[in-house]
């Protein structure tokens, strides 16, 4: 089963503005909403299908929704009082609800209008003193608007979908926004002294919106659960769609 929560915060709240500057402290708080993982097994992350993403509203100076899907359905009782904002009689806060029952209609052909905050990179092949290729290079974010529609682009080859167009042979329908860096701080290992060092975080962030096709219904359900690109962990890779 996979469920989608829409919380609406409170970003007058303390613990909200703590988590907001810390990608790491939100993660930290989302997953307090499901029970503790397997020990040695896949991250908590992987192991409860969560993704989530911050969707802002200009229009709406204290409309911050955050949305968290995943297999299990999630427990927000442990939030602090205030920590959500107070929408009594005007909608259910937080919400959840499954949503396998819209997957199940997706089909090849199917034209929709989507939203992704991705963390686009590409990978600096690194060489070793004798000259030979290493297996981990180091990434680097994209920032220039055609090479960021073309990572989208390839991804959507590889996970069921293109980039749609009204008009044929025309360019793509969809906004790119170029975002603030997201930073946090992450607990380290700790040393022999029993210090534990904390590592910084820091990713590019870009938000897609626009129209795509689906091309391949199973491989686009697939990126629709488990994700596109990296940084899921931080708030990226959480694809949304409407109807178009």
């Amino acid at each position: 089963m996979l469920y989608l929560s829409r919380l609406l915060l409170n970003p007058r709240h303390r613990a909200v503005r703590r988590d907001l500057a810390d990608c790491h402290g939100l993660h930290r708080t989302i997953l307090r909403a499901f029970p503790a993982a397997t020990p040695g097994a896949v991250p908590a992350r992987e192991q409860f299908g969560l993704l989530y993403r911050l969707d802002h509203d200009s229009r709406i100076p204290d409309r911050l929704a955050l949305l968290v899907q995943s297999r299990m359905a999630p427990d927000w009782s442990f939030l602090e009082p205030g920590y959500l904002l107070d929408t009594t009689g005007v909608t259910e806060n937080p919400a959840t609800k499954p949503i396998d029952h819209l997957h199940a209609l997706i089909h090849a052909g199917l034209v929709l209008r989507f939203r992704l905050r991705a963390n686009p990179t590409r990978k600096i092949a690194a060489t070793a003193e004798n000259g030979e290729k290493r297996r981990n290079g180091m990434r680097v974010e994209l920032r220039d608007e055609e090479k960021l529609l073309d990572w989208l682009a390839r991804k959507g080859t590889q996970h069921g979908f293109d980039l749609w167009s009204a008009v044929s042979n025309g360019p793509a329908n969809v906004r790119v926004v170029v975002e603030n860096k997201v930073t946090g701080k992450r607990a380290g290992e700790q040393t022999a002294a029993q210090v534990v060092e904390r590592t910084a975080l820091t990713f590019g962030s870009v938000l897609f919106e626009g129209v795509l096709r689906v091309t391949d219904a199973d491989a686009f359900r697939s990126a629709l659960e488990r994700g596109i690109g990296s940084g899921k962990a931080y708030g990226f890779g959480l694809l949304s769609l409407a109807r178009y």
